[in-house]
């Protein structure tokens, strides 16, 4: 199936989205956020792992190092060709989180890496990544903290910068754009992303906001100064 992705502006900017994380990644996967979510990997056994709104695949090949098997799923078909080709023995297939065409209890690990931002029927997707997780199994994600979505920096009269949050309540996207990218994000407040998890009977065993961790003092500075992203862990309890 081919879905139009125009909508959100990720087809578009692919090529600048591939350029611009690489195949490490940016600074907030690099050094903020892979590390706690591969501590919440190593060491708990998953085999089978899907990873939604996989993009260009730099966490699905994580995983795989970790002898996980993984699919990946995204709508935009320019990040999906680029994560076959860097991925040849992958697999990647054409999907978005509302629907996915998997059976009940398919999968040990799901894991939504910056994706919950994007989704407009958060609810579906919710429900779906649970229907889709086996007894026993995670959800893993990492998201934009609800605080860094509801704000913006912003000067003050004396030239330094802070931090300015408003409206934090209320659902609404907005369009992001930086260095040739230009996608549409959504903000939720923390608490709606929370009942819809717990509505889902998922049960929540891990949360934090990590810190950067970087040889960059200026970024890790910037990075500590609002909280960025947070990293949830939700088991589904056994049948």
């Amino acid at each position: 199936m081919t879905i139009d992705t125009a909508y959100n502006g990720w087809e578009a900017s692919a090529g600048a989205w591939i350029a611009e994380i690489g195949e490490a990644g940016d600074f907030g996967r690099q050094h903020v956020l892979d590390t706690p979510m591969l501590a919440r990997l190593r060491g708990a056994h998953f085999t089978n792992a899907l990873d939604v709104g996989c993009g260009e695949g730099r966490f699905c090949r994580m995983l795989a190092s970790l002898g996980i098997e993984t699919t990946g799923i995204d709508p935009a078909p320019s990040l999906l060709a680029m994560a076959r080709q860097r991925d040849p023995a992958g697999r990647y297939l054409d999907a978005v989180a509302e629907t996915l065409p998997f059976e009940n209890d398919s999968f040990d690990l799901v894991v939504s890496y910056l994706t919950l931002i994007d989704i407009d029927d958060i609810e579906q997707a919710i429900t779906e990544m649970a229907r889709v997780l086996k007894p026993n199994g995670s959800l893993l994600i990492a998201n934009l903290n609800s605080y860094n979505t509801a704000g913006t920096w912003t000067k003050t009269t004396d030239g330094s910068s802070i931090f300015v949050i408003d409206n934090y309540l209320e659902d609404r996207p907005a369009w992001v754009s930086w260095r040739g990218i230009s996608v549409r994000n959504w903000h939720r407040p923390l608490g709606r992303y929370m009942q819809l998890l717990l509505g889902t009977g998922l049960q929540l065993v891990h949360f934090e906001e990590p810190a950067p961790v970087s040889e960059d003092a200026e970024k890790n500075a910037r990075y500590s100064r609002v909280p960025y992203f947070h990293v949830m862990e939700w088991r589904k309890p056994a049948a």
